[in-house]
């Protein structure tokens, strides 16, 4: 939990606003990165792919939502975290 917070930390300019769409967003690059590399290792746990395709649901969800409301600062996110190549 601790990477989390320090996650949270770094990416946002006000570490207090922790629920704000983009800081909810970056939070679920990086779960979804570490589950990445641990579904690499690990081929037949599939509990935690299907944990992995719910948190990409989500993002995908508040990523919506973002483009919905500000077209700005939908591309500013895709090109701070990386998405979307």
């Amino acid at each position: 939990m601790d990477k989390t917070l320090n996650k949270k930390k770094k990416s946002n300019k006000n570490t207090e606003n922790v629920g704000s769409s983009e800081s909810q967003i970056s939070i679920f690059s990086e779960r979804i990165k570490n589950l990445t590399e641990h579904l690499k290792s690990n081929k037949k746990d599939h509990n935690t792919r299907r944990g992995l395709m719910k948190l990409v649901g989500k993002r995908k969800k508040l990523l919506s939502y973002v483009k919905s409301k500000s077209n700005e600062r939908y591309e500013s996110i895709i090109k701070s975290l990386g998405l979307r190549r």
